[in-house]
C-alpha cells in the first residue's frame, strides 16, 4: 500500500473513531482531537481541568475504541515507585519473581500526577522516554504503543506536589479542559441518568497504532515550515535575539528543542487527519499553543498583570 493511499484510509478510520467516542463523549471535539493527536504522533498527553469533566471515561473510551489494553493509577501521596512499576517477590522455590505493575499497559492514565512526590512521579521518566522500565537492575521492554495520558487539577493546589520541569517536558501536550456548553451538559445529564449502556467498538488494531505513527514520520514537510516552527520555538527564550519585547518582559525560561520536534511531529498528525499530504503553517499554529503552554516559564509580573499563556503564545505566530 502506498502511503498516499494509507492516509486516504486513515483519515476515513480517524471519522469512524471519532463517531466511536462520540457515543460516550458528549462534546469536547477540540480536546479529543489533542489527544489522538498525541496519540498518533507517538506522544503523551496532560490533562489540565478540574473534577468532573469526564477526563477519565474519556481516556477509558478513546483506549476502547482503539482496542488498547487500559490501566488507571490513582496518585496519592503515600503511592511508592513499585505501586507504579511493580515489584519483585520471593517465590515457593526460593526464586525472585517479577510481579509486573500497572504501568505495563498501552495506555496509562496518571490520575492527579501532581498529588504525589517527586520520587514516584520519576517512576514515569524512563517509561515516558525510553518505553522500558529498569527494576532491581534488570531492564523490561513496555508493550507498544505506548501512552501516559496524566491529569491534573488546576485549582486544588493543597498537597500537591508540583511536575519538574523534566517531566513536563516529556509530555507532548498540556490540553486544557473548559465546562461543557448549556446544549452539552444537557445532553450530558440526559444520557447519564438513562439506563443506556453504550458499547464502543475497538476500530484498531496495536500494531496499526503503530503503523500509523511511521506513516506520520514519513509525512514530508517543507523546509520553510520546519524553519517556522523553530523559530517560533527559539522566540520563547528570553535571551534569544529573536525573541520579542513582550517574551523578555514576561517570560523567564521558554521551550527547549524537544518542543520543536513535538512541533513538527504534531503538525504532521494534525495535517493528515484533515486530509493534506504534507503540513503548512496553518498546522503549526493549529497545535502550537498546547505543545508550548506546559515549556514556557512565565515571571512574577505576567502573573501579576494576568497575561496568560495563550496571550504569549499568540504573538508569536
Amino acid at each position: 500500500m502506498s502511503d498516499v493511499t494509507a492516509v486516504e484510509q486513515f483519515v476515513r478510520k480517524y471519522k469512524d473513531l471519532k463517531a466511536e467516542i462520540a457515543k460516550v463523549i458528549v462534546g469536547q471535539d477540540e480536546v479529543i482531537n489533542q489527544i489522538l493527536i498525541a496519540i498518533f504522533s507517538g506522544g503523551h498527553a496532560l490533562l489540565i481541568g478540574v473534577p468532573g469533566l469526564a477526563k477519565t471515561l474519556m481516556v477509558n473510551t478513546i483506549a476502547q475504541a482503539l482496542g488498547l489494553d487500559f490501566k488507571r493509577i490513582q496518585f496519592t501521596p503515600d503511592l511508592m515507585p513499585s505501586d507504579i512499576l511493580g515489584s519483585e517477590i520471593l517465590d515457593e522455590n526460593r526464586h525472585f519473581q517479577f510481579i509486573k505493575g500497572p504501568i505495563f499497559a498501552n495506555i496509562i492514565l496518571a490520575d492527579e500526577i501532581n498529588r504525589t512526590p517527586p520520587k514516584t512521579q520519576a517512576a514515569l521518566l524512563e517509561a515516558m522516554q525510553e518505553r522500558s522500565v529498569t527494576v532491581a537492575g534488570h531492564h523490561y521492554e513496555l508493550s507498544l504503543p505506548y501512552f501516559v495520558l496524566a491529569t491534573q487539577n488546576p485549582i486544588e493546589q493543597e498537597g500537591t506536589y508540583p511536575l519538574p520541569e523534566a517531566q513536563l517536558d516529556r509530555f507532548m501536550f498540556a490540553v486544557n479542559l473548559d465546562y461543557p456548553t448549556f446544549k452539552e451538559e444537557v445532553q450530558v445529564v440526559k444520557s447519564t441518568t438513562a439506563d443506556t449502556n453504550e458499547k464502543v467498538l475497538p476500530l484498531f488494531t496495536a500494531q496499526e497504532i503503530v503503523d500509523i505513527q511511521h506513516l506520520i514520520r514519513r509525512v514530508p514537510v517543507a523546509d520553510n515550515v520546519v524553519e517556522y516552527a523553530v523559530t517560533m520555538v527559539g522566540k520563547t527564550r528570553p535571551n534569544s535575539d529573536a525573541a520579542s519585547a513582550l517574551i523578555k518582559n514576561y517570560l523567564d525560561w521558554g521551550a527547549g528543542p524537544r518542543a520543536s520536534q513535538n512541533l513538527i511531529l504534531a503538525t504532521k498528525t494534525h495535517a493528515v487527519i484533515h486530509g493534506k499530504f504534507s503540513p503548512d503553517i496553518e498546522d503549526v499554529q493549529a497545535v502550537s499553543g498546547s505543545i508550548l503552554r506546559h515549556r514556557i516559564i512565565k515571571n512574577y509580573k505576567a502573573e501579576a498583570e494576568g497575561i496568560t499563556d495563550d496571550f504569549i503564545i499568540k504573538s508569536l505566530f
